[in-house]
């Protein structure tokens, strides 16, 4: 029996030691209070219109908003859809909401999803993607939702507290802005590029876009082809045509393309160090399955 138990409870020990959990700790003297920048006004939250009483304190919770004095409070309806976006449904149904802290030029966008499991389609770096080709810049983005949903309202109610800060949107970069949006979810819900590696692409081509300032079409199509190529995705001949159009009408907006390259630079090393994660999260539970491979040869050893 000890013969059976030692190597047992070694066994285990490791087990622990490869498993146990991680845990980091925040300074218990660090306050949570955020500075209010008077040069912008209060953070502005805006609710999706078709929440219920109880939803609303639910994404009020999320959003950590106890007391509503600090905040400019709004709501983003199907009407504000048909407004900013050419082929929007004035009956469309809104629940993503979002809180706007708008920020010193050159601060950049900070995008958080603090409902994960409840924005299902868009990430972090798709909405920060879009808000760069809509003409947002420098804000903290909190987005939440109190039911899943696909996050994409979020995107129009964003439009709307950023022009209730005095600032005006051009609707073609609006409309731009949630055709990007569309196909970077097709391409990884339909498409099966993983979300991470979609939004490496887009910044890359803009990236790109915005260095070689194409000036037709053909020039876009390389572009194109050259970032498919280098990150090595795949796409159907329709979804290639499909995103070829999006950045052709990416290329033809009034944009000052020079005053993109700082803050997709700061996309793509995001975007970098979220795939580099990824990989190295490959990793490690590849190694768990190996020990438990092991595991289970080591146990059939001591009972034979």
């Amino acid at each position: 029996m000890k013969k059976i138990l030692l190597p047992f409870m070694t066994v285990m020990l490791l087990l622990g030691m490869v498993i146990a959990p991680t845990y980091s700790f925040a300074d218990s003297n660090s306050s949570t209070d955020e500075v209010v920048n008077e040069k912008f006004g209060a953070p502005i939250v805006v609710y999706g219109g078709n929440l219920t009483a109880e939803q609303k304190d639910s994404v009020k919770k999320s959003l950590k908003i106890t007391d509503t004095s600090d905040v400019q409070e709004i709501e983003v309806t199907g009407a504000d859809l048909a407004t900013y976006l050419q082929d929007g449904d004035a009956s469309a149904r809104m629940f993503s909401s979002a809180k706007i802290t708008r920020k010193d030029a050159g601060k950049g966008l900070v995008i958080s999803i603090v409902t994960q499991d409840n924005i299902t389609e868009v990430t972090s770096e798709m909405y920060a993607n879009a808000m760069l080709t809509a003409g947002i810049q420098d804000a903290v983005v909190e987005i939440a939702a109190p039911k899943p949903v696909t996050g994409h309202s979020a995107l129009v109610g964003i439009y709307k507290a950023y022009e209730i800060t005095g600032e005006k949107l051009d609707p073609e970069r609006t409309d731009v802005a949630n055709d990007e949006l569309s196909i970077a979810t097709n391409l990884a819900q339909e498409a099966g590029i993983d979300e991470a590696k979609v939004s490496e692409l887009l910044t890359e081509i803009k990236k790109q876009i915005a260095e070689q300032n194409p000036v037709s079409r053909e020039e876009v199509e390389k572009i194109v082809s050259e970032q498919l190529a280098n990150l090595k995705i795949e796409l159907s001949e329709k979804d290639r045509q499909l995103l070829i159009d999006l950045m052709d009408r990416i290329r033809q907006l009034d944009i000052d393309f020079s005053q993109w390259s700082d803050q997709l630079n700061d996309l793509s090393k995001t975007i970098e160090d979220k795939i580099g994660k990824i990989v190295d999260n490959e990793g490690f539970w590849a190694s768990v399955k190996n020990f438990f491979n092991n595991l289970i040869d080591s146990i059939r050893s001591i009972f034979n």
